[in-house]
């Protein structure tokens, strides 16, 4: 049976927290600006090129373009420009269907970066934390369709799993060679290696969203891959980057690291004509990335986005496709999403359609036969939602959210069938036709006593870059 007190008790939480925040809202108008939180501009302008480049970026070598905003907080202490950013999710979701499921979970990252200036070139020490092992229990939460990694000795369907508590352990070094040329090394124990868009909980079009895209597998799933080093180029609008890193996707222990053998490589090409637009393309040879799924794969990605801001305000936009390329068969995904954001208000959706392994979502098994190969279908997904900030105190800001999900379910998984593989047989269960899922949630994020800083890029170094693309009015 599904259980309904969660949703019940979030409800009552939401209002209780809305209903008491009027009296919050009307102190914090009149409270003072928190001096202690401010940026020292010149800790800013003394950087070199090589310094905003690495100041640029969020999360290993996957590059953070001008459509992804990142709330930080800066100082400046011996020579050493510190920062730190991240945001939190409470949610509750809930699902229709044969296969819906509801929970409450906390979707998190946290961020902390130091750069220091040496010569010509720069530095950056980086570590990405989540507590989502924790706050995301019996690893995972509810998720329709989506596939990827395992848990309890078996594969994940139906679920996101949680990030590590180690999402980036990262040494990063920018060096300008010449007028228009920027070298870029990069190097992490756990990392990014240079395969893929912007990851999901990077993207400006993303950022209000609390749950993963089905495509994530497809399209972004190595960035957190182990023993990451990449080598990075880039000259006036192009990137170029190549990347060697461990394959393997993590186990399900998400407090450890996963170390294995530099067995998978990938390169990465990007295209920026403006400040508006950015495109990548990129592949990779996974060794061995499933635990439970023998086999290698390739991995190809497109993307495109677009960003448009003015003040506080803005517009971003992210499209993609990625195709996983292995020996049971070859499965592809599209998305698109945006999200608008304007005053004290977010709007947002994401379409994704995705071809998905059509027997490991009926059975919760790996089954790889003729027939199964055979199998094909396209799962349509339309989510669309918003957010509203009802909190701004000392730089803090709470809002509250919720979307809806409808899904275009094919046949081939709309009623249960089995399926047997070389031991036994297994009997799925279908998903009906039209499942929903809701979400309701709050999302906090950290100060941003400068403002957002929307360009946040990650190893692809931005020659002549300014404090003039941070939007430096407050928010308070």
């Amino acid at each position: 049976m599904r259980r309904a007190p969660s949703f019940v008790l979030f409800a009552f939480f939401s209002f209780v927290t809305i209903f008491g925040s009027a009296n919050c809202r009307a102190q914090s108008a009149q409270e003072p600006a928190d001096h202690s939180m401010k940026m020292d501009h010149s800790a800013g302008m003394e950087m070199n090129a090589a310094g905003m480049a690495l100041m640029q970026q969020a999360s290993g070598t996957s590059r953070n373009p001008e459509s992804a905003p990142q709330e930080m907080i800066f100082r400046k202490a011996a020579g050493w420009n510190l920062m730190f950013h991240g945001v939190l999710f409470l949610a509750d979701t809930q699902q229709t269907g044969p296969r819906g499921a509801d929970k409450l979970f906390s979707a998190n990252w946290f961020m902390g970066m130091a750069e220091h200036r040496v010569g010509k070139g720069s530095f950056v020490f980086r570590t990405m934390l989540s507590l989502e092992p924790a706050t995301v229990t019996e690893r995972r939460y509810p998720e329709l369709f989506q596939t990827g990694e395992t848990a309890f000795g078996a594969p994940i369907t139906d679920g996101q799993h949680p990030h590590d508590l180690f999402m980036e352990i990262a040494l990063e070094y920018a060096r300008p060679l010449g007028e228009k040329t920027m070298l870029n090394f990069y190097a992490a124990p756990v990392g990014d290696p240079a395969l893929g868009p912007v990851a999901f909980p990077h993207r400006a079009s993303a950022s209000e969203i609390p749950q993963a895209p089905l495509g994530h597998h497809l399209q972004d799933s190595s960035h957190i891959a182990d023993e990451v080093f990449t080598l990075g180029v880039k000259r006036g609008i192009w990137g170029f980057e190549a990347s060697g890193f461990h394959g393997g996707e993590p186990d399900e222990n998400r407090w450890n690291f996963d170390f294995g053998p530099l067995d998978s490589v990938s390169g990465r090409v990007w295209f920026r004509p403006n400040d508006a637009w950015e495109f990548q393309a990129s592949t990779g040879f996974l060794r061995h990335p499933e635990e439970l799924e023998p086999g290698n794969l390739v991995r190809t990605t497109f993307s495109g986005s677009w960003f448009k801001r003015r003040e506080t305000d803005f517009t971003a936009i992210t499209a993609g496709y990625g195709v996983n390329q292995k020996d049971a068969g070859n499965h592809s995904g599209f998305f698109t999403e945006a999200t608008w954001h304007t005053g004290m208000n977010s709007v947002y959706g994401r379409f994704e359609a995705q071809q998905p392994e059509i027997s490991l979502l009926l059975t919760d098994a790996i089954i790889d036969t003729a027939e199964t190969r055979a199998l094909h279908g396209t799962v349509l997904a339309l989510t669309v939602g918003g957010v509203r900030d009802f909190l701004r105190t000392r730089g803090f800001e709470l809002g509250v959210g919720g979307d809806v999900t409808f899904y275009g379910v094919p046949d081939v998984l709309q009623t249960g069938r089995g399926f047997c593989g070389t031991t036994s047989c297994v009997l799925g269960v279908g998903y009906g036709s039209r499942p929903v899922s809701f979400h309701v949630f709050f999302r906090l994020r950290p100060p941003a006593p400068m403002g957002r800083m929307w360009n946040m890029r990650m190893s692809q170094p931005m020659l002549g870059h300014d404090m003039g693309t941070m939007d430096h009015k407050s928010n308070q």
